[in-house]
């Protein structure tokens, strides 16, 4: 067994490609028969592997799912980066950084839409569990460069979290976006444009000082949500 895990610890050129072959076509066989329909035997098939192959590679369809993520992260990142430093304005910066990830998670939409029904943070594919962390951190830390570069002001007992609940934002459109029916998903584009601009509005009238009462009882409420900060 130390034998079988020390093998599977080394990669090769060869291994990384048929790795990375068997998850193209897991993606390919989700498309066409949906998430909970498709097989590891049609995956293999698909990938003109060995089912024991696939298997070696990746123990689950949850695997396959998980590895999607971390591709995804890891091919969005160049992008994020060069959006943050190239946009000026808080609106830019989250409009972009999240237009970006609906256009690359575009030909991929209806897996998304079938992973909504893991959302109990027990669940490893859910977006709020302990097995996702690590992609929502580095998704909250985009906002986080989002807002301290575009030097948003807040009440100090807010401010701070004001990422995680742009990334809660970030999953509303999301799943909007997944259910959107409209040509093109029209109405996830109108959602986006006129609820960022009154996130906007409302970020820039938060420091007048008869809205103290309700920063209180805000800062009150996440701290309540997510501890202290």
């Amino acid at each position: 067994m130390a034998m079988v895990n020390a093998m599977k610890g080394k990669t090769t050129p060869k291994s990384e490609e048929t790795r990375a072959r068997i998850l193209e076509a897991a993606l390919a066989t989700f498309r066409e028969r949906g998430f909970e329909r498709a097989t590891m035997r049609e995956i293999a098939e698909a990938a003109q592997v060995a089912t024991g192959a696939a298997y070696y590679y990746f123990d689950s369809k949850d695997a396959i799912v998980m590895a999607f993520y971390a591709r995804a992260q890891e091919e969005l990142r160049p992008e994020v980066e060069r959006l943050l430093q190239g946009a000026r304005t808080f609106e830019a910066r989250v409009r972009g950084i999240i237009e970006g990830k609906l256009a690359y998670f575009r030909p991929n939409r209806q897996l998304l839409g079938a992973l909504t029904a893991h959302t109990d943070p027990t669940h490893p594919l859910s977006p709020f569990s302990d097995a996702t962390q690590a992609v929502r951190d580095e998704d909250v830390a985009r906002f986080e460069k989002a807002v301290e570069d575009s030097k948003v002001r807040l009440p100090k007992n807010i401010a701070p979290y004001l990422p995680r609940l742009l990334w809660l934002y970030q999953m509303g459109v999301i799943l909007f976006w997944v259910y959107d029916a409209s040509p093109g998903q029209r109405r996830t584009g109108v959602l986006l444009e006129k609820s960022l601009k009154m996130m906007v509005l409302t970020l820039r009238v938060a420091g007048l000082p008869f809205l103290r009462p309700i920063h209180r009882l805000a800062g009150e409420l996440l701290q309540a949500m997510y501890g202290k900060a």
